[in-house]
């Protein structure tokens, strides 16, 4: 199996929410819950869904980039 498509980690007795993603984004509480564990360390690679591991990923490139991308958000 490759790194991107992984088999969600049914067992999540001993994973935790990952730091990283809760102070760098703003709706890491409207994640689904699975999305916001992590097995070991907080890095992408150890959240138990893929949708977790790509989030965190862009949260980390969007830390590389120059200035600070603003959300902005379409007005209803």
């Amino acid at each position: 199996m490759d790194h991107f498509h992984r088999e969600v980690i049914s067992d999540s007795r001993t994973a935790k929410p990952c730091q990283f993603c809760k102070n760098a984004d703003p709706d890491f509480g409207k994640r689904r819950p699975l999305d916001q564990f992590v097995q070991e360390t907080d890095t992408a690679a150890s959240h138990l869904t893929e949708d977790g591991h790509v989030r965190h990923r862009i949260l980390e490139l969007m830390g590389k980039l120059p200035t600070p991308v603003r959300r902005v958000h379409p007005a209803a």
